[in-house]
């Protein structure tokens, strides 16, 4: 690699691990230490290919590394392990949607693999479905459904918890 693209790829690290991190903490229902592991991974392949996709578009690269490992993973442990869920950064300031965020993170924790990181990257991440689509190696049909199923999933098991609590 030449200077001129170890450069860049410092400027992407620097400017991008945050937000890698926290997707895979949202997309991954892992630990703290297990999505830096997975970040780890998505940005060491980003590096071995880093001339060739650095001119396109690496960010979308290295999230698409990121979920298919997290996928990967998920599939590998579904034995008959829970996914313990690591909590986002907190915010510095306490907010009253706190109480909402850490219920929704909670719903999200038990959607299945695949469909959590639909509705992570849809909404959370803001990605279209044709972007969620080929970041996740689906059809748009795929991605469609996933997310109409996690919401109503989400949406159903709020109604009722909010319905206990009254």
């Amino acid at each position: 690699m030449t200077d001129e693209d170890e450069t860049a790829f410092d400027e992407f690290l620097a400017a991008r691990s945050t937000s890698l991190l926290r997707t895979a903490i949202l997309v991954c229902g892992a630990t703290h230490h297990d999505a830096e592991d997975l970040v780890q991974h998505a940005l060491e392949k980003v590096y071995r290919h880093w001339t060739r996709i650095r001119h396109d578009n690496p960010e979308a690269y290295a999230r698409k590394v990121l979920v298919n490992a997290a996928i990967s993973r998920a599939r590998r442990r579904r034995v008959v392990q829970e996914i313990t869920f690591a909590r986002p950064p907190d915010t510095a300031a306490k907010s009253p949607d706190l109480d909402l965020r850490d219920t929704l993170i909670e719903e999200l924790r038990r959607l299945p693999p695949k469909m959590r990181a639909v509705i992570v990257l849809r909404y959370w991440e803001d990605q279209s479905e044709s972007a969620t689509a080929s970041l996740l190696g689906c059809s748009l049909g795929t991605v469609k459904s996933q997310a109409a199923r996690g919401l109503a999933k989400i949406r159903e098991r709020m109604t009722v918890a909010e319905g206990a609590i009254r």
